[in-house]
């Protein structure tokens, strides 16, 4: 085949796919162009006017419904007469497109259908959020189970749509569920780690021995509680970063939650020389502990004498806190920690720190001390 004729054939090819789009038929005699031009342009000029008259009334709804006083502007109920307006207008123009392009009856029946229901769960899925909030508000539902809700009705939500829509169109749900399940056993084989995950936060979530906001340690790892999401848990450090840990890992650590309780106790170890006057150091760091606005007055911090070694005299100091200074914990004990030191100092007070004294006789003093001498020698 030559180069001329292998792009006739492709023009051919092009020519007649132009004209079956446009009406006509490989088996007319003559090629027709005027009539099924004319046709495609009588056509067109329909779908144009629909459009445009569709358009003028989704104006109008929209005037309507900014326009009526019981309704906020701003609303939810407000924007979602909003969107059920612009979602109507959206399939009613597919439709009167499909009407005037000879599409069968049946799909334009069946894609309208489609489209109702499509509309209906599209609502539903939109309002969730706030329908979860309301739950959230009226039953007293903290925030990890209205997003483990918000998960699952969002699945299903979703499933049922596709369902919906695809019995309009003669699907047979049945065998698609059949097959999904068949489908979901063996992914289920294939990620036994990700269905663990899943399974342990839907634990976390209903046990609740942690929420977020909740300072947590897990794993030596010390943090915020910031999501907790069916696969993962998130938390944030007081350097900012985020931690991500798999739910299984979570189910099966150590887990401390330092703000379970409305208080939290912490202590800090202060010494002082053996000789120094224990109840005025005590009042010292007492009264260091009062001027600190972070310390709780009830329970009242304490100072006491933990043990008396080599050293010195070891105070623990006790004191409390409310849950929301436990991200700043690390800054308020360094600061305790410089005021005592600094109060001490002031009071005379002596912070005494492991060291060595060396003890000599006197007679071996005084020999080192004659070695290390100059010799002076005199001229006769």
């Amino acid at each position: 085949m030559s180069v001329n004729q292998f792009f006739k054939n492709i023009y051919h090819d092009l020519y007649y796919d132009v004209y079956k789009a446009v009406g006509g038929s490989l088996e007319d005699e003559a090629v027709n162009w005027p009539l099924y031009l004319s046709k495609l342009a009588s056509t067109g000029i329909k779908i144009m006017v629909l459009l445009a008259i569709l358009a003028v009334v989704y104006r109008l709804s929209l005037l309507l419904i900014n326009s009526a006083r019981f309704i906020a502007k701003d609303s939810k109920y407000s924007q979602s007469l909003r969107l059920i307006a612009r979602l109507m207008w959206l399939f009613s123009s597919l439709l009167a497109v499909m009407s005037q392009l000879n599409f069968e009856p049946e799909t334009v029946k069946a894609t309208a259908k489609a489209g109702i229901w499509s509309v209906i769960f599209y609502m539903a899925w939109y309002n969730l959020g706030y329908l979860m909030q309301k739950m959230l508000k009226n039953y007293g539902l903290n925030a990890s189970i209205e997003q483990l809700l918000h998960n699952l009705l969002s699945m299903l939500i979703i499933v049922l749509w596709i369902a919906s829509v695809m019995s309009q169109f003669g699907f047979d749900i049945v065998s698609v569920v059949a097959g999904l399940g068949i489908a979901g056993i063996a992914v289920g084989f294939a990620a036994q780690a990700t269905l663990a995950n899943f399974i342990a936060g839907i634990t976390i979530l209903i046990e609740q021995s942690f929420q977020v906001g909740d300072w947590v340690s897990i794993n030596d790892k010390e943090g915020k509680v910031v999501q907790i999401a069916l696969r993962t848990t998130q938390i944030l450090t007081r350097d900012n970063i985020t931690v991500i840990f798999p739910n299984s890992t979570v189910a099966s650590a150590e887990v401390i939650n330092l703000t379970a309780k409305n208080l939290i106790r912490f202590d800090i170890e202060v010494r002082i020389a053996l000789e120094a006057d224990i109840k005025s150091a005590r009042a010292i760091i007492l009264d260091i502990l009062a001027n600190t606005k972070e310390v709780l007055e009830r329970p009242a911090p304490t100072a006491t004498v933990d043990k008396i070694g080599d050293f010195g005299v070891f105070f623990i100091v006790r004191f409390w806190v409310n849950p929301p200074h436990v991200s700043r914990m690390p800054f308020i004990k360094e600061n305790l920690r410089e005021q005592i030191k600094v109060a001490l100092d002031d009071a005379g007070i002596a912070t005494p720190y492991p060291h060595m004294q060396l003890l000599m006789p006197s007679a071996m003093l005084s020999a080192m001390s004659s070695e290390a001498a100059p010799s002076v020698k005199t001229s006769p």
